[in-house]
């Protein structure tokens, strides 16, 4: 379920009212008339406190939203100028979110800020933010991130006009808007608010500060995004001494192993290591030694190792990760416990340990059929067609590529089906099956423009290599048609004196050449195909 909305602006709190008659329990099944409750101005707040009481008791949420709908039409009914009208929408629209019926919820919040629109009074005011707010955690819950955003700078706007520019109140609400500016990829705009939060804390709270700490935590991210590595670096550094101040262990080993990923990125791998040889001490301590978190660093350990070419510490660190992915922790999800093998084979595959790769990637396999993800287990899948044809076995990675298809072809596909296409057709390249590559290079090639465009590199490359295939069938001129288009599109977009452009141009030049041979030359086509560097071999 959808936990109810835990910003500290999306309910008011507010003292029930005193009822001044005695009210008798509500019948639940309903032998008291809607209508008699209707004509009692104190059956709202009575109404109102059972949904709130109802929500507390972990009951059922539906009898919380009869309460709180009934009680928003007693408060209708009856108005005051209090905020019990909105404050009642604003349960009924929570508890529609935790059903998971976000669009109910949308004109229910509309409702609650029109209600109090044109009232100035201090607890007005508060409604109405509350209610932008708690709209935009619902556009956020549905995807719709501009509304979101639109919804949080009405908050803002709300909330400063009421108060300093500086209250916490305030920093608060800069750090909603800057982290769904994140969600949004808008980054600039984000570090913008972020900077705004972090100035806000230095003046209220003591430094380095835990809310200080998870400030810069969100400003390195930013920073990480934005491709400022060593700024991010430094905001990361100051975190974790926060976090050390205030003997935050789990959150100092979780910043560590980020300021070990910045410090991979900027090739400081002995920097690197030592932080994450910290993070690993503390998860080990606070965590045990088989936990998800330990297995995840040993894997980033195995990855660094491989990259400064320490193969044999790679690996060991791979196997210490695999005996905790093959026995996982209770708790571990699927999901968590595949992607982590798949992980571990890449490090087994780096250190040129192929079958120990392919037998991790086939457990991955078998845990994302146990959950139903047959998209997952098709990328594996293709994932392990490439590396067959990388060893040569082009036999089974026509095999493996086509069970991978077939897991994706009943359902919707995207891109990533395409792509397996042009994988497969390769191989049945390697393997001279030329007609069966010709058609599922056509195949590919419709996916690929249906969901990248025309222009996009991976069209390009199946484009180039169904023109290679249709060469080697003899069948020129439509080879020809299709290097003219690609030639056309690759010269827009990079230029006539690229290299890339100057191979198309050479391949068309040759296959001019050759068009009205006789049909003797079409083993010299197939020759050309099979070296062609024009079959591209995208990884999964």
């Amino acid at each position: 379920m959808v936990p109810l909305p835990t910003s500290p602006i999306c309910i008011i709190k507010m003292a029930t009212p005193h009822l001044r008659t005695q009210v008798p329990p509500i019948d639940d099944d309903h032998k008291t008339t809607t209508s008699r409750w209707l004509d009692n101005p104190d059956h709202g707040p009575y109404l109102l406190k059972l949904a709130r009481d109802t929500i507390i008791s972990g009951e059922s949420p539906t009898k919380a939203l009869d309460y709180a709908f009934r009680a928003a039409k007693s408060f209708e009914r009856f108005p005051s100028p209090g905020v019990e009208l909105p404050m009642s929408l604003h349960m009924v629209a929570a508890i529609y979110c935790r059903l998971g019926q976000f669009d109910q919820a949308i004109p229910v919040l509309e409702r609650s800020i029109e209600v109090v629109e044109r009232r100035n009074e201090p607890d007005h005011a508060l409604a109405k933010y509350s209610g932008y707010m708690q709209l935009g955690d619902t556009y956020s819950m549905l995807g719709q991130l501009d509304r979101s955003i639109s919804c949080y700078e009405a908050g803002l706007m709300i909330q400063t006009h009421a108060l300093p520019d500086s209250d916490p109140k305030v920093a608060e609400t800069c750090r909603y808007l800057a982290e769904a500016h994140v969600q949004a990829m808008q980054f600039e705009e984000a570090k913008k608010y972020c900077k705004k939060t972090l100035d806000i804390h230095k003046q209220h709270s003591p430094p380095a500060s835990p809310q200080e700490a998870t400030d810069r935590r969100l400003m390195a991210l930013i920073c990480e995004a934005l491709g400022d590595s060593e700024s991010a670096l430094e905001h990361l550094v100051l975190a974790s001494m926060a976090m050390i101040a205030h003997g935050h262990d789990a959150e100092v080993a979780a910043i560590d192993v980020s300021i070990g990923d910045i410090y991979t990125t900027l090739c400081r791998f002995d920097e690197a290591i030592f932080a994450y040889q910290k993070a690993l001490t503390i998860f080990n301590s606070t965590k045990g030694d088989s936990h998800l978190s330990v297995a995840s660093l040993f894997i980033r350990l195995a990855e660094l190792y491989n990259r400064t070419g320490k193969t044999r510490e790679a690996k060991s660190y791979a196997d210490n990760a695999l005996r905790i992915y093959l026995k996982p922790p209770e708790g571990s999800t699927d999901e968590e416990v595949s992607s982590g093998l798949v992980e571990i084979a890449a490090v087994y595959e780096a250190g040129n340990e192929a079958e120990e790769a392919f037998g991790v990637l086939r457990r991955a396999v078998k845990v994302v059929e146990r959950g139903g993800g047959g998209r997952v287990a098709a990328g594996i899948e293709a994932q392990m067609g490439v590396m067959f044809y990388v060893m040569g076995k082009y036999g089974e990675a026509r095999r493996v590529f086509e069970r991978a298809i077939g897991r994706v072809r009943g359902g919707k596909k995207g891109a990533l089906f395409g792509v397996v296409l042009n994988q497969m057709g390769l191989a049945c390249v390697q393997l001279y099956k030329i007609e069966e590559a010709v058609r599922v290079f056509q195949e590919a090639r419709v996916v690929l423009v249906e969901h990248y465009g025309v222009y996009h590199s991976d069209t390009l490359a199946v484009s180039s290599n169904l023109a290679a295939a249709y060469d080697a069938m003899g069948r020129v001129e439509e080879a020809i048609e299709i290097l003219e288009d690609i030639l056309k599109v690759r010269e827009e977009m990079l230029g006539t004196a690229n290299p890339e452009v100057d191979e198309e141009r050479r391949r068309l030049e040759q296959l001019l050449k050759e068009a009205g041979r006789a049909p003797n030359n079409k083993a010299k086509s197939l020759q050309n195909l099979l070296a062609s560097q024009s079959l591209r071999m995208s990884v999964v």
